[in-house]
């Protein structure tokens, strides 16, 4: 057996080594989510495995392991970069849903973020007439005078979200929550970024698939986190994370600044529930997730939100002074009443809430503090409902 061919057979098994984990990915996560996000994820994931199958066809093609002709390996070589740019795509439009973009709310929008697809299918047509990009002379592959420009259409896509994400990151208006998962989403492309920088000065060295399979795996460890962190509907926090939250605010909280506990409770939710149906229940529970993810940005210090079950929900935060937090249930309050109106409701849905603060001297367990918000806030829901001469529940 050659050296080539002995290299062909490495490339083979590294290659299908990085389709199997993302194989292997692929088929954990069917079932799981019904969300766009993660239907974008598999589509992501399909075609992530086109791409290092072309990759490994063309490895094999050129060091003729498998049957070679010049054509043979010009169209393995166009079907690998045409894919490069549609994988590139496809977690492009990912990391847009996550992000919450207006790339993905407009059809529009979406064919027009195409363009450096078309291009990357344009130039490869180009380069059969006009050996731009690459061409193949005698029995080997040669890179052209505008090779550069395959990568860079490609990567725009990766490099305009990560970039966008990393950004988010560091926005003081965004939750410490917020602000973690668009930091580990901006470092998705480093492993990719390294293999491909040695893959590109050392093209015998086969290591971008296995690398991409990497970052695709900590993109998935980081979506299972999240299942058992995040609440499936509001996507806020769920019960098990505000108490790890809490606990690690307790450890780090030398400077004794007082850790102050919302709790909120929607006004009449079973009968928005039993008059409209669950759906609009659910629709009810997003505009008050909604409500207080704005409301927290007027806040000087760190916050985390948390559904806390049913139509209950929680907000910890740090202050210096009981006046941040009054003002802060207000804004919730203001915020829920605008959205309600913009979203055509026919019920007026409010809330109650209920604050304690955590002791300056000796700390709290959450559930001590979690009752005495809770005690605040059923006399307030009391106080209304007399008032009103109606049941709140």
């Amino acid at each position: 057996m050659t050296i080539e061919q002995l290299y062909s057979i490495l490339y083979l098994e590294i290659n299908l080594f990085a389709m199997a984990l993302v194989l292997m990915i692929r088929i954990r996560t069917l079932g799981l989510s019904k969300m766009v996000a993660q239907r974008n994820f598999s589509v992501a994931i399909d075609t992530t495995m086109v791409f290092f199958a072309s990759d490994t066809f063309w490895a094999l093609t050129e060091e003729h392991f498998l049957p070679y002709s010049k054509w043979s390996n010009l169209i393995s070589k166009d079907i690998y970069f045409l894919m490069t740019a549609l994988m590139c795509f496809a977690w492009f439009i990912y990391f847009e849903y996550l992000l919450d973009s207006l790339f993905v709310k407009n059809a529009k929008r979406m064919w027009g973020a195409s363009v450096f697809v078309w291009l990357q299918f344009v130039l490869i047509i180009i380069n059969h007439f006009v050996p731009l990009v690459y061409y193949v002379e005698g029995e080997k592959y040669y890179r052209g005078p505008l090779f550069i420009l395959l990568y860079l259409f490609a990567y725009i896509y990766i490099v305009f979200s990560c970039a966008r994400a990393f950004v988010g990151a560091f926005d003081k208006a965004k939750t410490s929550e917020e602000r973690s998962r668009l930091l580990k989403l901006s470092f998705f492309p480093v492993f990719p970024a390294i293999g491909g920088i040695i893959q590109f000065l050392f093209p015998r060295i086969p290591v971008v698939c296995v690398m991409l399979a990497l970052a695709i795996l900590q993109l998935y460890l980081n979506w299972t986190t999240e299942l058992i962190s995040v609440d499936p509907l509001t996507r806020l926090n769920n019960r098990k994370q505000l108490l790890h939250n809490y606990e690690q605010w307790l450890r780090n909280n030398e400077d004794r600044t007082p850790i102050y506990c919302l709790m909120i409770d929607a006004n009449r939710f079973k009968e928005i529930n039993d008059t409209f149906g669950h759906i609009e229940g659910d629709a009810a529970l997003l505009r008050i997730a909604d409500a207080l993810r704005t409301g927290v940005k007027c806040l000087k210090h760190r916050s985390t939100i948390a559904r806390y079950g049913g139509d209950e929900f929680v907000v910890l935060a740090k202050a210096e002074k009981d006046e941040d937090i009054l003002n802060l249930m207000e804004v919730i309050k203001t915020n829920l009443a605008e959205l309600n109106a913009k979203s055509n409701a026919l019920y007026e849905l409010t809330v109650c809430m209920g604050m304690a603060k955590t002791d300056t001297i000796e700390d709290l367990p959450f559930k001590e503090l979690a009752d005495k918000a809770d005690d605040k806030l059923y006399e307030e829901k009391k106080a209304l409902a007399e008032k009103l001469g109606v049941s709140l529940r």
